[in-house]
């Protein structure tokens, strides 16, 4: 098995090539890395509530839902614009 020598000029363009590489990856997968409908289980996780609190949460008309069958499913987009409506700033 011979020896093959990277010059300085094989490693810029394994570099640039790699850059673009990413670049393409990341453009791709823009917006795709969260889900746009979230389950009642995964809503609670992702907010650290109990099933009863989502259930007021649903009942007062806070968190906006859709129910298809029997199960329910809330726009994570919604979700995050109840928490900002919600943001309290405190003072210091």
């Amino acid at each position: 098995m011979g020896a093959t020598i990277i010059t300085s000029e094989d490693l810029m363009e394994f570099k640039m090539e790699l850059l673009e590489d990413i670049k393409d990856l990341l453009q791709n997968n823009e917006g795709q890395s969260a889900k746009k409908w979230l389950k009642s289980n995964e809503v609670r996780e992702l907010l650290g509530i109990s099933p009863g609190t989502l259930q007021n949460l649903r009942i007062n008309g806070t968190l906006p839902y859709t129910r298809i069958g029997g199960i329910l499913y809330y726009d994570q987009r919604e979700i995050m614009e109840v928490l900002e409506r919600n943001k309290v700033n405190p003072r210091f």
